[in-house]
Protein backbone atom coordinates (compact mmCIF):
# COMPACT_ATOMS: atom_id res chain seq x y z
CA UNK A 1 0.00 0.00 0.00
CA UNK A 2 2.94 2.23 0.74
CA UNK A 3 4.42 2.10 -2.78
CA UNK A 4 1.21 2.77 -4.08
CA UNK A 5 0.65 5.41 -2.36
CA UNK A 6 4.06 6.73 -3.19
CA UNK A 7 3.48 6.15 -6.85
CA UNK A 8 0.09 7.98 -6.73
CA UNK A 9 1.48 10.91 -5.06
CA UNK A 10 4.49 11.11 -7.92
CA UNK A 11 1.70 11.31 -10.64
CA UNK A 12 -0.41 13.74 -9.06
CA UNK A 13 2.53 16.11 -8.83
CA UNK A 14 3.76 16.02 -12.01
CA UNK A 15 0.40 16.06 -13.55
CA UNK A 16 0.14 19.42 -11.58
CA UNK A 17 3.87 20.49 -12.70
CA UNK A 18 2.50 19.76 -16.19
CA UNK A 19 0.06 21.99 -15.83
CA UNK A 20 1.71 25.00 -14.06
CA UNK A 21 2.47 28.21 -15.58
CA UNK A 22 5.93 29.66 -14.52
CA UNK A 23 6.02 32.69 -16.78
CA UNK A 24 3.52 35.65 -16.44
CA UNK A 25 3.41 38.69 -18.37
CA UNK A 26 4.21 42.08 -16.91
CA UNK A 27 2.43 45.18 -16.96
CA UNK A 28 4.69 46.28 -19.97
CA UNK A 29 4.43 42.78 -22.28
CA UNK A 30 0.76 43.11 -21.92
CA UNK A 31 0.96 46.22 -24.56
CA UNK A 32 2.91 43.76 -27.05
CA UNK A 33 1.64 41.45 -29.35
CA UNK A 34 2.60 38.82 -30.97
CA UNK A 35 2.64 38.50 -35.21
CA UNK A 36 3.49 37.02 -38.33
CA UNK A 37 6.86 38.09 -40.16
CA UNK A 38 4.01 39.62 -42.76
CA UNK A 39 2.63 41.63 -40.19
CA UNK A 40 5.60 43.57 -39.06
CA UNK A 41 7.06 44.89 -43.00
CA UNK A 42 6.18 48.72 -42.08
CA UNK A 43 7.67 48.66 -38.51
CA UNK A 44 10.97 49.36 -37.24
CA UNK A 45 13.24 46.45 -35.79
CA UNK A 46 14.04 47.17 -32.68
CA UNK A 47 16.46 43.88 -31.92
CA UNK A 48 16.13 40.23 -31.29
CA UNK A 49 15.95 38.41 -28.10
CA UNK A 50 16.40 34.74 -27.74
CA UNK A 51 14.16 33.14 -24.74
CA UNK A 52 14.24 29.87 -22.71
CA UNK A 53 12.08 27.64 -20.28
CA UNK A 54 12.47 24.33 -19.23
CA UNK A 55 11.10 22.03 -21.73
CA UNK A 56 11.63 18.97 -19.29
CA UNK A 57 10.53 18.71 -15.28
CA UNK A 58 12.15 15.76 -13.72
CA UNK A 59 12.57 14.07 -16.90
CA UNK A 60 9.15 14.69 -18.28
CA UNK A 61 8.54 16.26 -21.39
CA UNK A 62 6.73 19.27 -21.10
CA UNK A 63 3.64 19.70 -23.33
CA UNK A 64 5.05 21.77 -26.20
CA UNK A 65 2.33 24.30 -26.55
CA UNK A 66 2.88 24.93 -23.20
CA UNK A 67 6.66 25.92 -23.47
CA UNK A 68 5.53 27.74 -26.70
CA UNK A 69 2.84 30.46 -25.34
CA UNK A 70 5.59 31.21 -22.22
CA UNK A 71 8.38 31.38 -24.37
CA UNK A 72 5.80 34.08 -26.25
CA UNK A 73 5.09 35.15 -23.09
CA UNK A 74 8.70 36.01 -22.50
CA UNK A 75 9.51 37.21 -25.76
CA UNK A 76 6.83 39.59 -25.34
CA UNK A 77 8.06 40.49 -22.05
CA UNK A 78 11.71 41.32 -23.52
CA UNK A 79 10.39 43.09 -26.29
CA UNK A 80 8.79 45.69 -24.29
CA UNK A 81 11.94 46.54 -22.07
CA UNK A 82 13.45 46.56 -25.78
CA UNK A 83 10.71 49.46 -27.21
CA UNK A 84 8.73 47.32 -29.34
CA UNK A 85 5.13 46.68 -29.54
CA UNK A 86 5.36 43.25 -31.68
CA UNK A 87 7.41 40.51 -31.84
CA UNK A 88 7.61 37.93 -34.39
CA UNK A 89 9.24 34.05 -33.75
CA UNK A 90 12.08 33.87 -36.15
CA UNK A 91 13.51 30.39 -35.20
CA UNK A 92 10.95 27.32 -34.33
CA UNK A 93 10.96 26.40 -30.75
CA UNK A 94 14.70 23.78 -30.02
CA UNK A 95 15.08 22.41 -26.32
CA UNK A 96 13.17 24.93 -25.04
CA UNK A 97 14.52 27.91 -26.32
CA UNK A 98 13.38 30.41 -29.46
CA UNK A 99 14.61 33.74 -30.97
CA UNK A 100 12.29 36.48 -31.45
CA UNK A 101 12.84 39.48 -33.99
CA UNK A 102 11.19 42.93 -32.15
CA UNK A 103 9.87 44.94 -33.69
CA UNK A 104 7.78 48.61 -33.27
CA UNK A 105 4.99 49.13 -35.11
CA UNK A 106 3.16 52.17 -33.65
CA UNK A 107 0.13 50.73 -32.91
Amino acid sequence: MNKISAAATLVILAGLMHACTWVKTTTEGESVRVASADAVSGCERKGKVTVSVKNRVSGVERKPTKVATELATLARNEGALLGGDTVVAETAVADGRQVFGVYHCGR
